[in-house]
């Protein structure tokens, strides 16, 4: 029997190169992403097209309304940051930041997984060129994947043990997108964009889009994502 895993999919460059390694790996892959109340629904579009083309198992979409809890540019009205250096990035907690979106998703990941026997989450979370999210780090992975096997039947009864998968944790955004393309993912359907423009085009300037077009410039790549203002 093949191993399953659940790929927490956003839609993004992350989550999609991860689809790929699980995929290589040898895994059956199971997706799930989420509709919480973010600003655009455009990432979701990815990740449906992301999930068709790696032809997963399942494909779950669920609702959550984090909108009423607020908090986030991307969640209440709040301005997303725009044109920050590199520096500025790496400084403190971004308005960005979804409280506990993390731990939110891996609990419905962890639910489903209990259900459908899978013993491996992937998650693309990054600590290196990332935007200083507390629930990237890999003090945060270890302590859900320890709790995850204190809080199931499954796992009180010693049944399966879940493991968190971060393949991208330590890597770089090049070195994300140089494995990606070893692995054929196609990074045109992908969606980074924390603030894109009516007709989905991506902003270019918000943290995540400079995160993005700096690990294509340094993987010596061209971006196929289209950008505000470009053709």
């Amino acid at each position: 029997m093949r191993k399953k895993a659940i790929i927490l999919l956003s839609g993004g460059l992350d989550s999609t190169t991860v689809m790929a390694i699980a995929k290589h790996e040898g895994f059956d892959l199971y997706s799930m992403s989420f509709f919480y109340g973010q600003r655009h629904s455009y990432e979701l579009n990815a990740a449906k097209k992301v999930a068709e083309v790696f032809n997963v198992k399942k494909h779950l979409v669920i609702n959550i309304d984090l909108n009423k809890i607020g908090g986030s540019a991307l969640t209440a009205d709040i301005k997303v940051p725009k044109s920050r250096s590199f520096n500025s990035i790496k400084k403190g907690i971004p308005v960005t930041y979804v409280p506990a979106r993390n731990t939110i998703f891996l609990s419905h990941a962890l639910a489903w997984a209990e259900v459908i026997k899978c013993f491996d989450i992937f998650i693309g979370v990054n600590a290196i060129d990332f935007s200083g999210y507390p629930d990237c780090r890999p003090e945060f992975i270890n302590a859900f994947e320890h709790m995850a096997n204190l809080a199931t039947k499954a796992g009180v009864e010693g049944k399966m043990r879940i493991n968190i998968q971060t393949p991208l944790i330590k890597m770089t955004k090049a070195q994300i997108i140089n494995k990606g393309i070893e692995l054929g993912v196609d990074y045109s359907l992908t969606h980074s964009c924390y603030d894109p423009e009516a007709d989905g085009s991506a902003c270019g300037f918000c943290d995540s889009c400079f995160l993005r077009k700096k690990g294509f410039d340094e993987a010596g790549l061209i971006d196929p994502v289209r950008y505000s203002g470009t053709l």
